[in-house]
């Protein structure tokens, strides 16, 4: 064994303690630190080197070089992106998520596997699903809505009678994937999936929101017959609008086509009794997704994809290889996603639901709310500012109320780095600033310090 590397095996608790009670203080920091800290360039590169220090003088340089550089978006004033953090117990199921180091994918060491199928049967209950859903865990939203996409396509080739994961997507002919207002992440998916971004067709939305007509899609569903997928949001990125999940499955009367829901963050309304109806319906759902480090607040990258067809899963994603095992009725995890390997990502998932359960989590969900209402009222009595949308959830959606544009909105995020981060965007062709509230450690003092910054940057500006 390398010397070095030996020594480190031999110190290996008290390394622990070190990278613990560094940890601790980067934690204990995060309200006094720069939200963003400034940029001035990466730091000079340094040579891989030849024979290495050992971990305390990688940990040391860490701190030096590269800590004070990241952003404290693990903490309450970070609200870009739709960013959760890790709650105490996520943090803890993390670190040994790494100590145990689980490849949990296949039933002949099959403890990861049962541990992740215990914890995705929670996070059905927590979202109000039926146990015809099975689910997944995946990386991120991106690669659940790639996923539902996948089984999607299949079931297309099923009503056609071909097999993309076999005979190849040529074999579908043209696709249709109609939705609303969807995210990035579905032309992505569809670029990815050989579908194309060409076969995403925009539906008109209700005016003045981001909600799909219910009665355009009818119309655009019936303007070429033939099975389709409908991409259906629960919770859009600019205004956390919903469709109307119960009128857009009750087209299936009429239409033949899959529901894939894009819940990635909105799933977590069901938490709350005063949002839960704006999940009604989300059980209708062939397949749905949802993101797991945005509002369950446990580290990344965690999601996971629900479906109906888990058949049409294991079909796409099946992986042939004798060291793997047979396929089976109930198919080893290997079988159901991209990826051969996967990392035992329901473990931070499965320490915070035991150690806080619903209410606890529901109390993160509806003090975010709140959070996020007080903001917006707190912008909205502002004259240099002007909100885009009403409170729906947990976004706040302003502008300038005077010459919104992208430089002068540019100037004003970066006015309140060290206080608030805030995330550029453009509703209804304004250009915008977005605030998305889903840590759990974000209180009500957090939003009075992010609008007397925002207010007062904006004022300075104007």
């Amino acid at each position: 064994m390398d010397a070095t590397l030996a020594a480190d095996l031999a110190r290996l608790p008290a390394l622990l303690d070190a990278t613990r009670a560094a940890a601790a203080e980067a934690l204990a920091g995060l309200d006094g630190r720069p939200v963003v800290p400034p940029q001035d360039g990466p730091p000079a590169p340094r040579p891989l080197p030849a024979h290495g220090a050992g971990a305390e003088e990688a940990l040391a340089e860490f701190r030096d070089r590269w800590e004070p550089r990241l952003s404290a978006s693990a903490g309450p004033r970070y609200l870009g992106f739709v960013t959760g953090g890790a709650t105490p117990a996520a943090l803890a199921g993390d670190w040994l998520t790494a100590v145990h180091d689980q490849n949990s994918n296949s039933a002949m060491d099959g403890a990861g596997q049962h541990l992740e199928r215990e914890t995705v049967a929670w996070l059905r209950e927590l979202f109000g699903l039926g146990p015809a859903h099975t689910g997944t865990f995946v990386s991120g939203a991106t690669m659940s809505n790639t996923v539902g996409l996948a089984v999607a396509r299949e079931w297309l080739g099923e009503r056609l009678g071909v097999s993309p994961a076999q005979d190849g997507v040529a074999a579908l002919g043209p696709v249709r994937v109609l939705s609303g207002a969807p995210h990035s992440s579905i032309a992505k998916a569809l670029a990815v999936l050989g579908l194309g971004r060409a076969a995403l067709v925009p539906v008109p939305t209700l005016p003045g929101r981001e909600a799909v007509d219910p009665a355009a899609l009818d119309r655009a569903l019936a303007d070429t017959p033939g099975p389709a997928v409908v991409v259906a949001n629960a919770g859009t990125v600019n205004t956390v609008d919903f469709d109307d999940l119960r009128a857009v499955a009750a087209l299936k009367d009429r239409h033949d086509f899959w529901l894939h829901t894009d819940a990635a963050f909105g799933a977590f309304a069901a938490l709350s009794p005063e949002h839960a109806r704006l999940t009604d319906g989300l059980d209708a759902s062939d397949s749905v997704c949802v993101d797991l480090h945005k509002w369950l607040n446990v580290p990344y990258d965690s999601a996971v994809q629900f479906t109906r067809r888990r058949d049409l899963q294991a079909r796409v994603f099946a992986n042939a290889a004798a060291y793997l095992g047979p396929l089976g009725a109930d198919p080893d995890l290997v079988h159901l996603t991209p990826e051969n390997s996967h990392r035992l990502r329901a473990l931070a998932a499965w320490f915070t639901l035991r150690a806080y359960g619903r209410e606890g989590h529901r109390e993160i969900v509806e003090r975010d709310t709140a959070c996020a209402r007080a903001l917006g009222e707190l912008l909205e009595a502002d004259p240099a500012l002007r909100l885009l949308a009403p409170i729906r959830l947990n976004v706040v959606c302003f502008t300038l109320a005077e010459d919104p544009t992208p430089e002068r909105l540019a100037a004003l995020r970066e006015a309140v780095a060290d206080e608030v981060f805030v995330t550029p965007t453009v509703l209804g062709g304004t250009p915008a600033l977005r605030a998305a509230f889903s840590n759990w450690r974000t209180t009500p003092a957090d939003v009075r310090r992010a609008a007397e910054a925002l207010r007062a940057a904006a004022k300075e500006i104007a």
